[in-house]
This record gives structure tokens, sequence and C-alpha cells, in this order.
């Protein structure tokens, strides 16, 4: 099931969907920082299968998973951000890249913090060159937690992550 489906009974999305969905966001804890994903970037929310490691790639690329007959090649998120590697636990999922960024990659994120709506966290103002590697934006929860909305579909499009081999 994909994560439209979830959210929606399995209905299609109509414009006025689309735009509520554009304001959900899914909550990341990767190390000690907290990310946001919109929606609309992920197709799906799986557990992690078996991935078969590809050699003489970048320690951020994990390798392949087949998910529903398809194969995805496997990011480590934390490690290609910050180079610091989280071991896979039972909390871990794989965030599988939405067919719209045309390209089969998902994302390994240690933890998931749920869903939740943009309008809930406050935008902070970060000046030139202040942001993380993917980062659009740095947002504040009522508990004055520090945020960085990531925008996938830059991380999947920069040369590095499109260069796996060592």
């Amino acid at each position: 099931m994909t994560v439209k489906d979830n959210q929606h009974g399995g209905k299609n999305v109509t414009n006025t969907d689309a735009a509520e969905l554009s304001a959900m966001v899914l909550g990341l804890l990767i190390g000690e920082a907290r990310y946001l994903v919109h929606m609309r970037e992920i197709g799906e929310v799986i557990q992690v299968p078996e991935v078969v490691s590809v050699p003489y790639t970048q320690l951020w690329f994990l390798g392949l998973i087949n998910a529903h007959g398809n194969l995805y090649g496997v990011t480590d998120l934390g490690t290609y951000l910050s180079g610091e590697s989280e071991p896979l636990g039972l909390k871990s999922r794989i965030l599988l890249i939405a067919t719209s960024q045309k390209i089969n990659c998902g994302f390994v994120v240690p933890n998931l913090l749920g869903i939740r709506n943009l309008s809930e966290f406050q935008l902070e103002h970060a000046g030139d060159g202040e942001l993380r590697n993917g980062v659009t934006h740095i947002y504040r929860d009522r508990e004055d937690r520090q945020w960085y909305a990531l925008d996938l579909g830059s991380l999947i499009r920069e040369k590095r992550f499109l260069q796996i081999d060592r």
C-alpha cells in the first residue's frame, strides 16, 4: 500500500487533497537531528528487506532491494548526509521515492517520528550558507526543537548521489 492510498483510503487524490497532502510531512530522527520530508516525495514506507550489497560502491550506498518486483538502489540517509552511520534496527524503515521522480531508489532511516502538518512548525530564518546538504528550510516545533526540511528530489539529482562507485 502506498502512503497516498493509506492516507486517503485508497481513493484517487483530488486537487484539494493534493494541496492538503503537500502540507503533510514525515518526521525522521537521524542521529540527534530531526528532519521533515514532504509526503509527496515518498511513494511508500517499507520495512527493511534483505539488501544485496554491491562491491566497490560508496559507504552510504547499501545495495539493492527487490520491492514489488522492482529493483531499488538503497542509500543510508544518515551516512549520506553526515557521514555517520547508525546500525539498522527494528524501527529502521526504507522510504521509497515517489514514482514521479522517475528513479528507483530508497533511503534507509533509523527512526520515523510520524506524519505531521507543516503548520505545526515555525519557520526559522537561515542565513546564506547555513543550510545543510539537501535542506531547504529550518523549522522549530512547539517544544523549541529544531527540524530540517529535506528535499529528497534535489538529493537524488546531486552528482555525488549519482556516482555510487568508489
